[in-house]
């Protein structure tokens, strides 16, 4: 398989040094070798970080390019600026404390190759506790094009550090934009909204790091605002039915006021496979 594939990460201060290792190390193993992992350092970090991609920048300096700014601008500010260091059409998303199975990058490709209408493929996930050995759900997505374009009304259709896509359709539909949060969502609705293809790939392809932290950020009331602000925003352009918008907004609403035991079983129950 000979088809050239670049890797994009956005690394922040609070990132911890051990999280982003093994996630370039995950990358650095695929089956089928990126071309070039493009990182971006939003803004100043930590020492430790900074010495974790010396060493990693020194080893591998003609596969490994980092792209400093000046100020943290947020996740999709700086993932369009990365974007436009990447040289390769296909583009893999990955998070830095995530951890990427070595076949992910490869069964993407394949999916690219049998069909060249995709502009999109993302893949299931796990999430673990503490080890990547502790599973303890996976969040599920549709995988055909026509499940997603229903699906993506209400939800993500999906998990967004496993997606994989081509940079000129992201650019051509308006990149990730300027929200500071859900920016993923609302770039993907107007993908899907403006005729590009999109699947998933029936399997866990990653390993995504969760924890308590993860429950307090969604009743947040940050977080719930902006979900909502998304939704309504996907709404004005018609990309969604009211009677979705008011689905959405109630639901963001209920996470918020809720009590934490009833948020995990609800989210264990509907929006989760338990493992």
């Amino acid at each position: 398989m000979d088809q050239k594939y670049s890797v994009l990460m956005s690394l922040y201060y609070k990132e911890k040094s051990e999280y982003l290792t093994k996630s370039i190390d995950s990358m650095l193993e695929q089956t089928v070798k990126p071309d070039e992992i493009i990182i971006v350092k939003d803004g100043e970090l930590t020492q430790e970080l900074e010495d974790i991609l010396s060493i990693y920048h020194r080893k591998f300096s003609s596969l490994i390019k980092l792209v400093p700014l000046e100020t943290n601008v947020g996740l999709g500010k700086a993932l369009d600026i990365g974007l436009n260091y990447c040289s390769n059409q296909l583009v893999a998303r990955m998070d830095t404390d995530d951890i990427s199975l070595p076949e992910r990058c490869e069964k993407q490709l394949k999916m690219f190759q049998e069909n060249s209408e995709l502009s999109i493929v993302g893949a299931m996930i796990d999430e673990f506790y503490e080890k990547p050995s502790n599973v303890v759900s996976s969040r599920v997505v549709p995988t055909s094009h026509k499940d997603i374009v229903a699906f993506i009304k209400r939800r993500s259709p999906f998990n967004h550090p496993t997606v994989m896509f081509k940079k000129d359709a992201v650019i051509s539909s308006g990149g990730y934009g300027n929200l500071r949060r859900k920016q993923d969502l609302d770039l993907f609705s107007r993908m899907i909204n403006k005729g590009h293809k999109a699947a998933n790939i029936d399997e866990s392809l990653l390993l995504f790091r969760s924890n308590e932290d993860n429950f307090k950020r969604r009743k947040s009331w940050s977080y719930c605002k902006s979900y909502i602000d998304v939704q309504y925003t996907i709404w004005r352009r018609g990309h969604c039915s009211l009677i979705d918008l008011m689905v959405v907004t109630s639901g963001q609403l209920f996470m918020f006021v809720a009590p934490m035991w009833m948020l995990k079983y609800f989210s264990s129950k509907y929006l989760r496979q338990q493992k």
